[in-house]
């Protein structure tokens, strides 16, 4: 997605790499745009990491300074606002795995301290984007790192992954327990542990996200149709978690 004032470059990995990666991605805007870009940040249950190169760059209320940013599990809907000429780039984990990979929640965007810049070298990366003039040498940079820093070996419980798999087909979280071995209070446990949100919370989530995607590629679908096949109880059922989930109605996407 690009024009003049905004440059969206988004590359979904293929192999091994696509099981707990969602996206790797660079955007910027054109240093000579009047105003602000805003953008709407959807909620996805996931997290990931944040490289703000240059520029005023703010989700929601947090006005994230340049280094390395630690994204929270998304669980509401936030704008992110880029000033004229910023440039950012990042990574974007499946749901689960950002706490695989870095062993720890943020409750807001967090700027990682060089000093503890550890076992990843996300500084050493961070100094190879901005080196980087082009969007494609950014995620062509950033699928290099991910191949030599992540490894993706037992990134999460089986039975959280057969639970996350579980949702994402259309099982209830009261059903969970009937496909692993794991009572329904262990399941919260596990979800509260490695999401910090309950299996119900998740399920709502993703449907949300799921009849986002479908309204997005059909603008002029039929509301009380698309609240039926995602599940909601009626349109106004959509409407209401919409509004708490996306921080938008259907009728606005």
């Amino acid at each position: 997605m690009s024009n003049q004032a905004f440059n969206f470059q988004l590359s979904q990995p293929s192999g091994q790499l696509s099981a707990f990666v969602q996206g790797i991605w660079s955007a910027s805007v054109s240093g000579l745009q009047s105003d602000p870009v805003v953008k709407p940040l959807y909620s996805d249950a996931g997290s990931g990491i944040l490289f703000n190169l240059a520029g005023g760059v703010k989700i929601g209320h947090e006005t994230l300074p340049e280094g390395v940013i630690m994204l929270p599990v998304k669980k509401v809907s936030e704008n992110i606002v880029l000033s004229p000429g910023a440039k950012i780039a990042g990574i974007r984990f499946h749901p689960a795995i950002g706490y695989g990979v870095l062993g720890q929640h943020f409750d807001k965007p967090t700027r990682l301290s060089p000093a503890k810049d550890g076992q990843y070298h996300f500084y050493q990366i961070y100094a190879e984007l901005r080196m980087q003039k082009e969007s494609n040498g950014q995620i062509e940079a950033l699928y290099q790192w991910a191949d030599n820093h992540l490894s993706f070996t037992n990134m999460i419980p089986v039975s959280l992954e057969r639970a996350l798999k579980g949702i994402e087909i259309g099982d209830t979280p009261g059903q969970l327990n009937e496909n692993i071995q794991l009572s329904q209070r262990q399941i919260e446990r596990l979800f509260q542990f490695w999401l910090g949100m309950t299996p119900k919370h998740y399920q709502r989530i993703l449907r949300v996200k799921k009849a986002i995607n479908f309204l997005r590629r059909h603008k002029n679908a039929n509301l009380a149709d698309v609240a039926q096949q995602f599940g909601f109880s009626d349109q106004a059922h959509m409407t209401r978690e919409f509004r708490v989930i996306a921080c938008i109605t259907p009728g606005k996407i």
